[in-house]
């Protein structure tokens, strides 16, 4: 079988370098072109690739790009992907967008936080796998999740599909990602002097993620994240209440339903997960306490990988009917 050509726009990027990572891995896919985000950047070679992958990272072009891939991953800022995404599916290029431009159904909502974003084109999803595999194969744009929704919609979504959580219980959400979360370009809030030996709480009540984790729930959460000094990891502790006479195994049973096909979510029970645990890996880990009718969930995932790269390339494999774990394991 033919290998699938991949396009990568946005490369040089955090996500876009864990892209490459990946997909030099997998049997299926070959990387056709790796382009950074413009096209004045200059070549770039990727030193932790050397004698995996013998490409360069090469300046934008938007005619190579449909010229020599047939699949395209877009590690883009949101602005340029809402640009590009729709050009490209026009192009008839399947489109695996790892940006926020397209992730909200909402159009009120999306214009809200994503003020650039177009209209979603009609065969847009969204890229959570566990929860939307059917739409992949069928999507021409996959809206890759985003990082903090995704830890904290696999944790909670079994629980709410299945009635476990009392009616019109709150859901805080408090969530701590290593730095690579805020992307590669250089700011005063992630220069490592302001880092280093601190912890702080940022975008409370105006996270635009909130309203990804609360349009896939349908129930609204109090959201907080936290920059840590860590360079990548994401974990989030979640306070909520279930119905009386919920048990811990009607924790574990309406999670191991959800999850019993899915191989890179990981239940750890009454242990609570760690980051280092899930570190340059797909998985994601959950584990509960239960007290009464007071729940802590704590959910782990790097936010490189299932938070972003390796949730595209999941998303991918089921798409084109593939192992859903190939370059992933």
């Amino acid at each position: 079988m033919a290998k699938i050509q991949l396009g990568i726009a946005g490369a040089s990027g955090y996500g876009g370098q864990e892209l490459l990572r990946l997909a030099v891995r997998h049997d299926d896919v070959e990387i056709a072109v790796a382009m950074s985000s413009a096209a004045n950047n200059e070549i770039q070679e990727l030193p932790a690739l050397k004698n995996l992958w013998h490409g360069q990272i090469e300046p934008f072009s938007f005619e190579k790009l449909i010229a020599e891939s047939e699949v395209v991953f877009l590690g883009l800022p949101d602005g340029i992907s809402a640009e590009l995404a729709p050009q490209l599916v026009e192009n008839g290029r399947k489109v695996f967008d790892l940006s926020g431009a397209f992730r909200l159904r909402d159009k009120e909502l999306g214009k809200q936080w994503y003020p650039k974003s177009p209209s979603l084109p009609e065969t847009t999803t969204y890229g959570l796998p566990e929860w939307n595999r059917e739409h992949l194969a069928t999507a021409n744009l996959v809206a890759c999740a985003g990082c903090y929704p995704t830890a904290a919609i696999l944790a909670l979504k079994p629980l709410v599909k299945a009635g476990v959580l009392a009616d019109k219980a709150d859901i805080y959400i408090d969530a701590k990602s290593g730095v690579s979360g805020a992307g590669k370009k250089p700011s005063e809030r992630t220069h490592f002097s302001e880092v280093h030996g601190s912890i702080a709480a940022y975008g409370i009540f105006s996270h635009r993620h909130a309203a990804e984790i609360e349009q896939e729930l349908n129930r609204p959460v109090t959201f907080v994240p936290h920059l840590v000094p860590l360079d990548r990891g994401i974990l989030e502790t979640i306070y909520t209440r279930v119905s009386p006479g919920t048990t811990n195994n009607t924790i574990r049973e309406a999670l191991e339903n959800a999850y019993q096909e899915s191989p890179f979510v990981r239940l750890t029970g009454n242990t609570p997960p760690e980051i280092k645990h899930v570190v340059h890996t797909n998985f994601c880990d959950i584990g509960w306490i239960l007290n009464d009718t007071r729940l802590v969930l704590v959910a782990c995932i790097d936010n490189l990988v299932k938070g972003a790269a390796g949730q595209a390339l999941q998303s991918f494999n089921i798409a084109h009917d593939l192992e859903e774990s190939k370059g992933l394991l």
